[in-house]
């Protein structure tokens, strides 16, 4: 079974106040989802249109679970939280 990421690329963060209240919420809704950080904030190296900002992967045991994770009242409640303080391409990807 392949497993599922989740991918963020922050472009701007305007509100930091709103991304810590997301963190907050955001942290335990994933773990609750069975995902499992490998990157966030590190070093970025951005090439062709990509902006060299926050970064973040989660890992998930399968595609299905990370898109049940994304779905799940904790995660929906971190969203809320983080609302319009940030824009960030976010994308759950199948892995090979």
């Amino acid at each position: 079974m392949a497993k599922g990421y989740w991918v963020s690329a922050y472009r701007t963060i305007s509100d930091p106040e709103k991304l810590a209240a997301y963190n907050k919420l955001a942290g335990p809704a994933v773990e609750a989802g069975g995902g499992r950080l490998l990157a966030r904030g590190g070093r970025v190296v951005a090439h062709d249109d990509g902006v060299a900002e926050r970064v973040v992967v989660i890992e998930f045991d399968s595609f299905e679970q990370a898109v049940a994770a994304h779905a799940s009242e904790a995660y929906q409640q971190a969203l809320l939280a983080l609302s319009d303080g940030v824009e960030r391409d976010f994308r759950i990807i199948e892995g090979v």
